[in-house]
């Protein structure tokens, strides 16, 4: 199959893109519909569904829900087991040596904090966001970036199905699709794929550190 045998793209608008079903993504998504209800926003998620791609337990502060959604705390949520005890040790070969909480800095304080698995919790605030219009598409993974002839961010390509292990187009090839937006928002994580084409593409890294990662400390919830 050559490239132009390939069926031609199909094309949505709306008016904003919000790439990742994580907790920002969704928050956002809802937002957004509750300052505008007649706004069409669209979710895109790489996993089979909303929390697929978010395994791991948190400890989150509500500030954010209380003021995003403020009858959570009257409703049935994943947001069920609060901290009741932080414990802060140090640890050395010989073993660990618990330490007075009160040398440590306030924000290593998680009194009124919930201990929650951030995977429920997406499924959750997708619930909350399709229940305002938010569309959702899981199992769309966001491959490549529109851009507008004026240079900038229009909105982003899904990723095309049917393809072999070496990218070509298979026999029940379907090309993904394209998704235009007056405002394209960019929740994947960090230094997502499509975010590292941002990178490059306006230099965003240019005159910055680079990112540095470092292990310092282990908690267990």
């Amino acid at each position: 199959m050559s490239e132009t045998d390939l069926p031609a793209r199909e094309a949505m608008e709306f008016d904003v893109v919000i790439v990742g079903a994580g907790p920002a993504g969704l928050s956002a998504a809802i937002r957004l519909k509750q300052i505008n209800p007649e706004l069409g926003v669209v979710v895109v998620e790489k996993g089979s569904e909303v929390g697929a791609h978010i395994l791991s337990g948190a400890v989150i502060d509500p500030i954010g829900l209380d003021r995003l959604l403020p009858e959570w705390r009257n409703e049935d949520t994943p947001i069920k087991t609060p901290v009741t005890d932080d414990r802060f040790y140090w640890l050395g070969p010989a073993g660990g040596m618990r330490l007075p909480n009160f040398l440590l800095p306030p924000l290593m304080s998680n009194h009124g904090a919930f201990v929650v698995s951030l995977g429920n919790v997406c499924r959750w605030l997708a619930g909350k966001a399709e229940a305002l219009g938010v569309e959702i598409y899981p199992g769309f993974v966001g491959a490549d970036l529109l851009i507008g002839s004026d240079g900038e961010v229009a909105g982003v390509v899904t990723g095309d199905m049917g393809t072999g292990r070496d990218g070509a187009p298979g026999p029940n090839h379907q090309p993904g699709m394209e998704l235009r937006a007056k405002y394209t928002l960019f929740a994947e994580g960090c230094r997502g794929h499509l975010g590292r084409k941002l990178e490059d593409r306006f230099g965003l890294r240019a005159g910055r550190d680079p990112q540095v990662y470092g292990i310092g400390l282990k908690e267990a919830w």
